[in-house]
């Protein structure tokens, strides 16, 4: 009897005249008695009977509104009068209304689909009916009469798409005419009775003005993700389930420009683009037999032949993460993607476990390196607590080091307060700059006074040089190894000469001396006995001698190379711990060392005092310090 009480209540009023742009909730009727619930009810079961067989769909197949109108008030007055059932006026349009849209449209959901202000619509079963609105979840006085209605409507949303679903395919996923996203499972996969999710679309595709309004970013954090569309940086859109990501992909493809084609591939159209040359793809299920499915990975493989400028697909899951990497790296530069994760570094987590799930082999290092090739920006989403959706970080990935992808912050969202049960706060720039600005310059992008608030590039502190396919060939590790890492200190005092952390640096190029850890090992002696020479002192007047070594068990090959500097009894020695600015240096090792002065004893004042000592101590971590 609940049921049915509340199935009356939300039929009233419903499907009665013009929707509004944002019309208000469905306001419930008055209380009816049971016994006339039970005659409506019973009323509703006849005439879903007279439209249910085959014969009867095929009267209504029209595109006529008004003829269906005409043939549905013909259907409910012949069972009313065959069965002289009493009902009023009110009560009898009403029953014509929601048979009108049982057959042409989607029945009880009819109503929540036309409200703009609503986002999301959910079916838990023909009882329960939910709805998010504004972020929020709220339950609706919306219900299905049995478990038979509730699959009638799902089957009129996937036949039309040549989709199915039944015993043997009981999930589907599907799309409405305006691009709204559906997902329907039955039973017995479910347990309580079908579900439907709709992902809801606004008729007018959202533009930069709207998420600016809705406070997802602020206009400057916009033009900067326009110029990194103009300069065909590769982008990940990332975020939990229903934090806005698709939306977000949606306004930041619309900067494409307009003479580029684009190619899209989706397992359900829901993109919405602007521009004048697109090509949308779109996956396909298997059929009965099983056969005829065409994935995202196969769409995307065929995309690469037809000659795209971009190439945008609407979610990575599984293998196609790794043709997508691929042809972000071999020139389809600017492609775009969205993925499910908690955070840009969990994003990267993920595409590591959707490439393994290719099927093909690979070492996780290769894994690795391509993606630290291919994704230059990921931009993450969150859905924060008060509903509202926000762009929380844009991440640069920048490099790989030490099996590990190096990424770090440009902008990241900071909350100011908390008012009126809305949370306040901008997306700010970390002060750290990206190694792509003078890609914005090669692509001929102009920049705003300022940047958008990224500081201007310090060249007394230079940070790690831009990619190999921005940079010409130029790898990040040489360009940090020509100034900054490697040269170490030297301090004299208490008759003894201290050298802290020289690395492999050839002191004619400013370069890396080589790849190998001998060669590397080789070079670092080199230098150390220029550098006691310099100071007075030799390496046969070394006392004490560090090492830092990348790879321990690169151990033994440093070991020749020592015992042929050092043949029998050499220095007492310690091996370190390498820091990271040294690893991203591509350095395998560095050396430090303690040795006596010219004259053995040095002078007379003395072992040096605290501060000297506490000096040497702390340059031998400098580099460490700085990463």
């Amino acid at each position: 009897m609940s049921l049915l009480r509340r199935y009356e209540r939300v039929q009233q009023g419903a499907d009665a005249g013009p929707v509004a742009p944002v019309p208000s909730p469905v306001t419930p009727r008055p209380v009816q008695s049971s016994a006339r619930k039970e005659l409506l009810r019973d009323i509703r079961i006849r005439l879903q009977e007279a439209v249910s067989g085959a014969a009867s769909e095929s009267l209504f197949d029209t595109a006529a509104a008004t003829d269906l109108q005409t043939r549905v008030e013909g259907i409910v007055d012949r069972v009313i009068r065959a069965n002289n059932f009493a009902v009023t006026g009110t009560e009898r349009h009403r029953l014509v209304e929601e048979l009108v849209g049982d057959i042409a449209g989607l029945g009880p959901l009819e109503p929540l689909l036309k409200d703009e202000t609503i986002t999301e619509v959910m079916v838990n079963g023909p009882n329960n009916v939910y709805i998010e609105r504004a972020g929020k979840i709220e339950k609706v006085d919306r219900v299905f009469l049995n478990d038979e209605h509730v699959l009638r409507i799902i089957d009129r949303i996937v036949t039309p798409l040549g989709r199915r679903i039944d015993q043997t395919s009981p999930r589907v996923d599907a799309r409405l005419p305006d691009g709204s996203r559906v997902n329907a499972i039955i039973p017995p996969l479910s347990l309580i009775g079908p579900v439907i999710t709709i992902r809801k679309f606004a008729a007018r595709p959202y533009t930069v003005d709207d998420l600016i309004r809705f406070g997802t970013a602020s206009p400057e954090m916009f033009d900067f993700l326009k110029a990194c569309v103009q300069a065909r940086l590769n982008i990940f859109v990332s975020g939990g389930t229903g934090s806005g990501k698709t939306t977000t992909l949606n306004v930041i493809s619309s900067f494409i420009p307009e003479d580029e084609r684009i190619v899209t591939i989706e397992d359900a159209a829901e993109l919405q683009l602007a521009q004048e040359h697109v090509v949308t793809l779109e996956a396909r299920p298997p059929n009965l037999e099983g056969e005829g499915e065409i994935t995202i990975r196969l769409l995307l493989r065929n995309a690469l032949h037809m000659r795209p400028d971009r190439i945008i697909v609407g979610e990575c899951r599984s293998g196609e993460a790794l043709d997508m990497i691929q042809a972000m790296t071999i020139g389809q530069d600017g492609s775009l993607s969205t993925g499910h994760a908690n955070s840009p570094k969990d994003m990267l987590r993920r595409l590591e476990t959707m490439v393994l799930m290719s099927g093909y082999e690979l070492p996780l290092r290769s894994i690795r390196e391509q993606i630290a090739s291919a994704v230059d920006l990921i931009v993450h989403t969150a859905r924060l607590k008060d509903g509202s959706r926000k762009i929380v970080n844009i991440t640069e990935v920048y490099g790989i080091e030490e099996d590990e992808i190096l990424t770090q912050d440009i902008f990241v969202f900071e909350q100011t307060g908390y008012h009126d049960r809305k949370i306040e706060g901008v997306l700010k720039p970390t002060g750290i700059r990206p190694t792509f600005m003078d890609r914005f310059k090669v692509r001929g992008v102009r920049l705003p006074p300022g940047e958008y608030g990224i500081p201007p590039e310090d060249p007394s502190r230079p940070g790690p040089r831009g990619k190999s396919r921005f940079s010409g060939g130029e790898t990040q590790a040489s360009a940090v190894a020509k100034v900054t890492v490697g040269h170490g200190r030297t301090v004299k005092a208490g008759g003894m000469v201290y050298v802290s952390a020289l690395g492999p640096v050839d002191p004619e190029t400013g370069r890396v001396a080589g790849a190998a850890i001998k060669e590397q090992a080789n070079q670092c002696l080199r230098n150390l006995k220029a550098r006691l020479e310099a100071e007075g002192s030799s390496l046969e007047k070394i006392v004490w001698l560090t090492w830092s070594l990348r790879d321990p068990s690169e151990f033994d090959a440093f070991n020749e190379v020592w015992v042929k500097w050092f043949p029998g009894d050499g220095p007492v020695g310690q091996g370190m711990l390498m820091p990271p600015l040294q690893r991203r240096a591509g350095f395998r090792i560095s050396i430090g060392a303690i040795a006596e002065a010219s004259d053995g004893l040095g002078r007379s004042d003395g072992p040096p005092g605290p501060a000297v000592l506490a000096e040497v101590q702390a340059e031998a971590v400098t580099e460490q310090d700085e990463s």
